[in-house]
């Protein structure tokens, strides 16, 4: 009884932080898109000389699209120095890390927190690195065919992390059962963590669902960096 009042308790917490955490994102990923699109820009000048046919460009597709090289936030910075308006608008951009122009070209994505909320349960967190008094044993418990939603909590360092992926395997006696790849966005270097909820998923009901999961935790960037793999086990049981 007292796992549950705690967990109900969690859920309205959560609820708030998550509602807080959106409304104090929104400019941060703002400014990421247009980072971003520094970054995209100063790929087009670096290719002004190559003559690539429209049709062929459009027949290619933005699936094929490769970002410019990744610089520091310094570098692009005084990449344009020369260029006043373009200089006060990328000094507007950056000025929230202006602190972290540290010559570090590389993002550092530190993973805070993974947590899962669900009406079964409230909300659940359990912070990272996983402790080893945890290791091995399930991080939460849900019943069968209850909806639940992934929460990550996690901070960017040093430079722009572009396309930050998610992809959640799933293992049920060794064979693979599910697997999800999601899109989390492009972030901008902040002092403050991100907070994103991932889509809603329901468990699976029925016997055969019933059990102990292992699941894997991939994150990587569109430069293909891998910021994270955690291995972590889940159960699901029979719903009362």
């Amino acid at each position: 009884m007292e796992g549950g009042k705690g967990a109900e308790a969690g859920t309205s917490s959560g609820s708030s932080s998550v509602v807080n955490g959106d409304l104090k994102n929104k400019q941060a990923e703002e400014i990421a898109e247009n980072l971003s699109k520094i970054r995209v820009l100063d790929n087009d000048h670096d290719d002004d000389d190559v003559d690539v046919d429209d049709d062929e460009q459009h027949q290619e597709g933005f699936s094929k699209f490769v970002p410019g090289p990744l610089l520091p936030l310094k570098e692009q910075l005084d990449k344009d120095k020369d260029d006043e308006s373009l200089r006060r608008w990328k000094e507007k951009l950056l000025g929230c890390v202006e602190g972290d122009l540290n010559g570090e070209k590389d993002p550092e994505v530190k993973f805070l927190s993974i947590g899962v909320i669900s009406k079964d349960v409230g909300e659940i967190t359990c912070p990272l690195p996983v402790k080893e008094s945890q290791s091995g044993r399930p991080l939460f418990t849900l019943r069968e065919g209850v909806p639940y939603r992934l929460k990550l909590t996690f901070t960017v360092l040093h430079n722009i992390v572009s396309g930050l992926t998610c992809i959640n395997t799933a293992w049920k006696g060794g064979i693979q059962v599910d697997r999800i790849k999601s899109m989390l966005g492009t972030f901008a270097p902040q002092k403050d963590a991100y907070v994103e909820m991932l889509d809603e998923e329901t468990t699976p009901s029925g016997i055969l669902a019933r059990g102990i999961y292992t699941a894997k935790l991939r994150f990587e960037d569109d430069d293909k960096r891998c910021h994270l793999e955690l291995d972590y086990s889940f159960e699901i049981k029979k719903k009362s």
